[in-house]
């Protein structure tokens, strides 16, 4: 198992939109909003690096209003 932390931006004000759609992606554990320089604390636990890329890449970031992404994975 690999678990990630993504770090979202977002553009969009619709902020509990947006977290209620990361939080229904496969692999999403924990969906955050939050305060500071990113808008959202996701955790991910997923199979391998290839499954965080797809929760990353082809979900978060596919997202209406999501601006940008920032992905740590666990090492420990």
């Amino acid at each position: 198992m690999v678990v990630a932390y993504v770090m979202v931006k977002a553009t969009s004000g619709d902020a509990d939109r947006i977290r209620t759609a990361i939080a229904g992606l496969d692999g999403v554990e924990e969906a955050h909003i939050v305060a500071g320089d990113m808008d959202f604390v996701v955790k991910v636990d997923v199979g391998g690096p290839a499954d965080v890329k797809r929760v990353a890449a082809d979900g978060i970031q596919a997202i209406d209003g999501v601006e940008d992404t920032r992905t740590y994975i666990a090492m420990g």
